[in-house]
């Protein structure tokens, strides 16, 4: 398991949006998942997608990480940000914007918009 954890490591470190999830950013394999991955690509931010089904060591590893039981899993700039709920939630609450522009971190300000008033 020290493997997963300095592959972790080193991926969370060397990207600066990283997303664990079940599937990929292009064909997520579930709802949660394609929830965060969806809001991510809707708002142009580029991100680095690890699918966890395709390696258990990398699927449980994450979880002893971040101590967080479920996946997906954000990661800004090396930092946990949390899992579905939570990426929702500062979504919509514009909590997700000012993360990233403190991040340094490029994103479409007009569609991060445009999902709070869909969902307003």
């Amino acid at each position: 398991m020290t493997d997963a954890k300095t592959q972790i490591d080193e991926t969370v470190k060397q990207n600066p949006v990283v997303l664990f999830m079940k599937g990929t950013k292009s064909m997520p394999q579930c709802g949660f998942s394609s929830r965060v991955a969806g809001v991510l690509n809707y708002m142009d931010i580029e991100f680095s997608d690890i699918n966890v089904l395709a390696d258990e060591d990398i699927r449980q590893g994450i979880k002893d990480y971040s101590d967080w039981p479920t996946i997906p899993q954000l990661y800004v700039n090396g930092e946990f940000v949390g899992g579905c709920d939570i990426i929702t939630e500062m979504t919509l609450s514009g909590e997700l914007d000012t993360l990233l522009e403190q991040a340094g971190i490029t994103f479409d300000k007009e569609a991060a918009d445009k999902i709070r008033e869909a969902n307003g």
